[in-house]
């Protein structure tokens, strides 16, 4: 697999990724959440290798528009609980039994409903695009190379998944070019027929092919190691997970604040050390592995910053980042929220430009 001199590692990726769709589930302003589709957007513009499993960017986007829209749809045909007094449409309303109360098909639509629909979907669809961009950004075969040996064969397992939708993408553009190209129709149920049975023959060929590729390659086998470090290594593993989850109760209740943070530390400690035991058991090893330099630090980082500064703002001044509906109110955009959202655009400056076409694995 080629890659180039100086990339950036494909972890600082995911979570710069994961850092502006957490400050996405932070707010509903429509302002907010825009600005974060302009700078995943402008990141993945500038910073996007030429790969083939990086143009699924643009699937993503398309989902995103769907799930709104479905989001719309939904209100429009079955209403909503939000009270409103700007009728826009009255649909003809279709009477149900008494068991289905609190549904109903038609009836009027008013404006606070569908406004109240638009903000939530567009929260939904901001996280894909946001989880569209790091498929688009980081390589899989190398994030797999960067895993812990104890997560590498669930780490298989996922990416596997997640290079199943550019694999599936980059065949369709493939062969409906091959039909335009051929003065066939490659739109339409025609076209869709005839593009899949191809694409879907091109996954079974290529699901043999990483079968085989994993088999002849040992994946499953483990080294022996004693009795003893097994069972620690379940211990600390499950009681790691314990802890984790535990503290992180504590931090959302008001009742756990005091135990929250140090249950948290000591799951996650126990945890990473039933991580390290258990990476005794992997007999694999890793050609040239990724650096985490200054610069994954710096694209982590301003995910991070992007995600804090939401959080903060939204403790603070949720009523900002969470404009009225009920009555109708013009979304204003903060400015400490909006600079922190800004904090993402720096991945575009400190990483290097593609310069030439990645391999994929």
């Amino acid at each position: 697999m080629g890659r180039e001199d100086g990339a950036t590692h494909p972890g600082a990726w995911w979570l710069w990724a994961l850092g502006l769709g957490t400050a996405a589930t932070r707010t509903t302003n429509p302002l907010l959440l825009g600005l974060l589709l302009a700078v995943s957007g402008y990141v993945v513009t500038a910073r996007r290798p030429r790969a083939p499993w990086a143009r699924s960017y643009g699937a993503f986007v398309r989902l995103a528009l769907a799930v709104l829209l479905v989001r719309l749809l939904f209100t429009v045909a079955l209403g909503s609980p939000i009270p409103g007094a700007h009728v826009l449409v009255t649909l003809p309303e279709v009477p149900l039994p008494d068991w289905a109360q609190g549904i109903r098909l038609g009836g009027r639509v008013t404006a606070e409903a569908l406004v109240f629909a638009l903000y939530d979907g567009l929260k939904l669809a901001t996280l894909l695009v946001c989880v569209g961009a790091a498929n688009a950004l980081a390589n899989p075969s190398r994030l797999l190379k960067s895993l812990p040996g104890a997560l590498y064969e669930a780490g298989v397992a996922v990416v596997v998944a997640l290079t199943f939708a550019p694999h599936l993408i980059a065949d369709v553009q493939r062969l409906r070019a091959a039909r335009r190209l051929r003065g066939r129709p490659d739109r339409g149920v025609r076209g869709l027929l005839h593009v899949g049975l191809p694409v879907l023959e091109g996954a079974l060929e290529r699901s043999v092919a990483l079968a085989a590729a994993m088999d002849s390659r040992g994946y499953g086998r483990t080294a022996r190691v004693p009795v003893a470090v097994r069972r620690v290594t379940a211990a600390l593993t499950l009681g790691g997970l314990v802890g984790v989850c535990a503290g992180t109760y504590g931090l959302l209740t008001a009742a756990g604040g005091t135990y929250g943070v140090p249950v948290l530390v000591a799951g996650l400690a126990a945890a990473l050390g039933g991580l390290w035991l258990g990476g005794r058991r992997s007999v694999r090893t890793r050609y040239r592995p990724d650096r985490w330099d200054l610069r994954a630090w710096l694209v982590a980082g301003s995910g991070a910053a992007v995600a804090g500064g939401m959080a903060l703002a939204a403790a603070r001044d949720p009523a900002a980042l969470h404009p009225g509906v009920v009555p109708l109110t013009v979304p204003v955009l903060p400015l400490w929220p909006a600079a922190a959202c800004l904090l993402g655009l720096l991945p575009a400056f400190v990483t290097p430009a593609p310069r030439r076409v990645e391999e994929s694995s």
